[in-house]
């Protein structure tokens, strides 16, 4: 709700400006920096990546770092990392810990959170993104907002909406009908919008439904400003702007961009030029001003002063808020705070015969194998990438945890070519990003001496693992596959990894295997060999730590799968239903639209879980699994229906059977009994998570209201209640389900 005090004090400054003056406002003076205005004390809005923590910082109009330790930073767990805590109030801490070191860092924005869904699990940023499924977003992304604004910093979640790949990203065409963007592209922007009341949006590179996401009028005012009645910022992606007339009348605020022709942005002079011509208004310059200058009072950067002149006129000027939330960097609290989510963000999708945990006790020696355990993932995946202050490895984690009494030794396992030095900077070229990788491609695969090389790394490996007890394999991905601006090719494990793993268990079945990933691998080739599975993302500065804690047996794992594990792309919906990475134009399309590719959302509803239960394709773990090293049981099931509404109340009782305190996440998805064909099977609609001692029961509690049962219709164009029996279901995932309950609407 607005401010009514601020508004006549924005309509009074504003009215102070020039043209020029608001013109210089709404695009990049500097690569992170909106331009300000000295004459009236406007400040510019500092701006900085990203999701992971607070980027290193560039020269104001090149892409070369200051080269200082002034902004070495804290290293947080990844959005996919924070979505498998299922941990509301670590997603909390997380954006409070993310707003101070930003603020600490002197930023008025961070760019952050991404919350896009994760249809396509080749796409090369899915590592920045929360899950497949809407709802769990919504409410992980609400605290981790609130978490952020707490202090004086805004959020900007991105980036809005339906971006699902890096593969021509900024030419792609999405086409999608209304339900699927209703219940799925859009539940968690509206959740950010409404609920986290956030400050900060950022539009899109890829194009829906003909036009740019940064410069779609349909997204960023028909939705956004008019019917979720948003006014805060719009910044565009940096480059996502292409035309001046569309981006001017889209409800976008602020152009940024990655090339330092400042002046010449499409939201700079040709924008004056195109009011002095009379064809854009000068009225919607004076709205973007609105938007920065109610912006600027959110995060505290100014108070406007009024003062009456001796001939009665009121003048404004921007003045400094001395007392404004300083921040901090690096403070211990802080990386007390990125532990407990990295601890809560290990996922055991396998644990046979309980290999795990090995204790330190039972442990006199420890193989570490992979490059992985001993590869630093901070400065990589593109704008995510950061200047940690320390990132502690698996193997140092481990070799932390287990102490002198054990014997820890590393093999590196396999080989990862060194990454092939950039033509240009990446962020520089990123609006020629396809052009570049193609550039930057290896040719002809791996010379005689690497072939050497990865064997005798093989063999090393193997014949350590003969001579030990207790092993541990960690691989998976790193952030030349998991990055900004170019997809993976496929989801088989690189560096020959399979074969390395396959040999371990070979010769010793009992070595536990880790993989580090933001998205799905497929673990067919040995999955069913190995007894034990960790599965983490990017993990943050303290990861190692958190992951060796669970290996150790001293943190019991409680992570959850945010997202269904396929092994292969053509078990994908995507893959069935999908023309990714896009088809050619149509004739039709090349007159009305700036694009490359159209990529048809074929699909509809029917993204990641929605589509393997409903097609009954095998993955290789469902969504919302994960084990722990206590057993749960469920039980006492009630559903109470609240008198004159379609809602209702869900409690179930969980004991904890095992021997060792730990947290369950209590998952609830409500369907149809008789699914009809064009719904899912079941869709999550609740979740909470608490610890329970051994022995001890507790009573878990939910509360459904009517959108629970409602489906965006295609036809009437809202929302509508379901009829008929509707089953509640409650389980421990999405495939194991451990009571049901029939209800009538």
């Amino acid at each position: 709700m607005k401010n009514r005090e601020w508004e006549q004090k924005i309509e009074a400054l504003l009215a102070e400006l020039t043209l020029d003056e608001k013109i210089s406002m709404i695009h990049s003076a500097e690569f992170f920096r909106s331009g300000g205005v000295p004459r009236l004390g406007i400040p510019r809005i500092s701006m900085n990546d990203g999701p992971m923590g607070v980027r290193n910082e560039f020269e104001p109009d090149k892409w070369v770092t200051i080269g200082t330790t002034a902004d070495s930073t804290s290293y947080l767990p990844s959005n996919s990392a924070i979505a498998a805590t299922w941990n509301r109030e670590l997603a909390k801490t997380s954006g409070e810990v993310l707003g101070r070191e930003a603020r600490g860092r002197g930023k008025d924005m961070i760019l952050a959170p991404g919350i896009n869904i994760k249809r396509n699990p080749l796409c090369g940023r899915n590592f920045e993104y929360m899950s497949e499924d809407p709802y769990l977003i919504s409410e992980m992304v609400v605290p981790l907002i609130e978490g952020i604004q707490e202090n004086d910093v805004s959020a900007c979640v991105k980036h809005f909406a339906c971006n699902a790949q890096e593969y021509e990203r900024l030419f792609v065409n999405v086409e999608l009908d209304e339900r699927t963007l209703r219940e799925i592209y859009l539940p968690g922007f509206e959740a950010a919008v409404k609920r986290a009341k956030t400050w900060g949006l950022m539009g899109s590179y890829n194009l829906v439904r003909g036009v740019h996401g940064s410069q779609n009028r349909f997204l960023l005012t028909d939705i956004l400003r008019k019917e979720w009645k948003y006014d805060g910022l719009v910044v565009s992606d940096w480059g996502a702007v292409h035309d001046t007339k569309l981006a001017a009348e889209s409800g976008l605020d602020i152009e940024m961009s990655v090339t330092p022709d400042f002046d010449e942005y499409y939201l700079a002079n040709p924008l004056k030029e195109a009011i002095k011509k009379g064809e854009i208004s000068e009225e919607r310059v004076d709205e973007m001003v609105r938007n920065i200058l109610r912006f600027m009072l959110r995060v505290r950067l100014i108070e406007i002063e009024l003062k009456k002149q001796k001939n009665g006129k009121v003048t404004a000027k921007a003045v400094r808020v001395p007392d404004r939330d300083p921040g901090c960097v690096n403070a211990d609290v802080c990386h007390t705070f990125v532990r407990k989510t990295a601890e809560e963000a290990v996922v055991m999708l396998k644990n046979d015969k309980k290999l795990l945990p090995f204790k330190p006790s039972e442990t006199q020696r420890l193989l570490v194998i992979g490059d992985n355990a001993n590869r630093m993932h901070a400065a990589g995946g593109g704008s995510a990438e950061i200047k940690a202050l320390y990132e502690k490895t698996p193997l140092l984690g481990l070799a932390n945890e287990y102490g002198g009494n054990t014997e820890v030794k590393y093999a590196r396992g396999y080989y990862v070519p060194r990454k092939t030095a950039d033509i240009v900077n990446w962020q520089e070229g990123s609006v020629n990003i396809e052009e570049i990788n193609r550039e930057q491609r290896k040719k002809g695969g791996f010379t005689a001496e690497e072939k050497k090389l990865i064997k005798k790394l093989r063999d090393e490996a193997v014949a350590l693992a003969k001579e030990y007890d207790k092993v541990v394999i960690v691989g998976g991905l790193d952030h030349d596959l998991d990055v900004e601006g170019k997809d993976k090719e496929s989801l088989k494990l690189p560096y020959g990894q399979d074969e390395l793993i396959k040999a371990v268990l070979e010769v010793n079945p009992n070595a536990a295997v880790v993989m580090v990933s933001g998205s799905p691998v497929d673990m067919s080739a040995w999955m069913d060999k190995a007894k034990a599975i960790l599965w983490m993302s990017y993990n943050g500065m303290e990861g190692g730590a958190a992951l060796a804690e669970v290996i150790s047996g001293s943190i019991v794992p409680s992570g959850k799968l945010p997202e269904s594990l396929p092994a292969d792309f053509k078990d994908t919906p995507v893959a069935k239903y999908g023309d990714y990475p896009g088809r050619k134009l149509t004739a039709a399309e090349k007159k009305r639209m700036n694009a490359r590719l159209t990529q048809n959302f074929n699909e509809g509803v029917f993204v990641g879980y929605r589509y393997y239960e409903k097609e009954n394709v095998k993955v290789q773990f469902p969504f919302g699994h994960g084990l722990s090293y206590a057993d749960f049981k469920y039980s006492g099931l009630k559903v109470e229906k609240v008198k004159g509404k379609t809602a209702f109340t869900v409690s179930v009782q969980v004991k904890n059977t095992g021997h060792v305190s730990a947290k369950e996440t209590v998952q609830l998805y409500v369907g149809e009994k008789n699914v009809s064909a064009g719904n899912p099977v079941k869709e999550l609609k609740g979740f909470d998570k608490a610890e329970i001692k051994p022995g001890q029961t507790k009573t878990f509690k939910f509360k459904l209201d009517e959108k629970a049962f409602s489906h965006f219709s295609n036809e009437s164009m809202k929302w509508e209640v379901m009829s008929g029996d509707m089953v509640i279901y409650i389980g421990a995932s999405s495939a194991d389900i451990r009571c049901t309950k029939t209800v009538k609407i």
